[in-house]
């Protein structure tokens, strides 16, 4: 492959949209994409503009895949293993032993979640069993709902939770240490507190949550879920290898007007960047970067921002 203008690492929701606006600006995009992000397993996104009855992760991914290879962007199923800038380049490795080159980089490699092995769960990912309070917090009004979680993190999501309904149990999947203040506030909340492991998820012909079965026999019948464990994994380790600057939360620190990064050439966004975590904000994300990354291919530098 001849040295291309831009290579977006990633081809989630924050790649696709800098695909989409770097392929009107008729420049030679590339998308390397492993396929196995996290929009790939989101079943119905509720809180999207234009889409009130909802969208897949799937069916938005399709789309904007059509929409930016109508643009000339090429699209490249593959892993990077390495990144490296030489001079006014960027060397790109990956799994399948292929080498590319490119002018400028973005980086949408967002993050994985951490979510056991438990029988059922990845069928009612976005559909009945949930991730974020702020994307999907909602679906569960007044709904009687099942936290399935660890330790303090699975217990402040179920006090979280109180905002839309007050009928939460609260289930310690990995039977982590639970601080004493959260045991009282569980307690004063009326949440219920298992101390054992999930073993299934029953779900209807619709793959929706009915009920949940634990590893000692007890079957517990909920409408909703969600799952809260430490140890999400930020994406970031080609950030790094390249030395880009990452924040005390291990996101990638960007330029707030640009989304370029400490290492001049290269930008990011989405869920590598962004806390929240949004899809809306990962779109704004790759518009505005790719907005940047067309002028620097015309020759403009940073702005000044002092």
């Amino acid at each position: 492959m001849n040295q291309m203008d831009c290579i977006i690492i990633g081809g989630g929701i924050a790649g696709l949209q800098a695909a989409i606006q770097l392929g009107r600006y008729n420049h030679d995009i590339a998308v390397i994409d492993s396929r196995k992000g996290r929009s790939t397993i989101a079943k119905d996104y509720q809180n999207i503009l234009g889409w009130p009855d909802g969208v897949s992760g799937n069916e938005l991914r399709n789309l904007g895949k059509d929409h930016a290879k109508k643009l000339g962007v090429k699209f490249i199923d593959d892993t990077v293993t390495s990144l490296e800038k030489k001079q006014d380049k960027f060397l790109i490795h990956t799994e399948k032993g292929s080498h590319y080159e490119s002018r400028t980089i973005f980086l949408g490699t967002g993050i994985t979640d951490n979510l056991p092995a438990i029988k059922n769960l990845y069928p009612t990912l976005g559909s009945s069993t949930y991730i974020c309070p702020d994307c999907d917090g909602y679906e569960i009004k007044n709904k009687k709902t099942i936290v399935i979680g660890g330790g303090n993190t699975g217990a402040n999501m179920a006090l979280t939770l109180l905002y839309w309904s007050k009928d939460i149990m609260y289930v310690n999947h990995s039977k982590t240490e639970i601080d004493g203040n959260l045991r009282i506030k569980l307690n004063d909340n009326q949440i219920q507190l298992f101390e054992e492991e999930v073993q299934e998820l029953h779900i209807d012909e619709s793959q929706r949550l009915k009920s949940i079965q634990l590893v000692n026999g007890i079957s517990i019948k909920a409408e909703k879920a969600f799952t809260a464990f430490k140890g999400n994994n930020l994406n970031n380790a080609l950030a790094k290898q390249i030395g880009v600057d990452v924040n005390e939360t291990e996101h990638i620190h960007v330029n707030p007007r640009t989304k370029e990064t400490n290492i001049m050439g290269v930008w990011a966004g989405g869920d590598l960047v962004a806390h929240s975590e949004q899809v809306t904000i990962s779109m704004g994300d790759g518009t505005q970067a790719a907005i940047w990354i067309h002028k620097r291919l015309l020759g403009e530098q940073p702005p000044d921002m002092k």
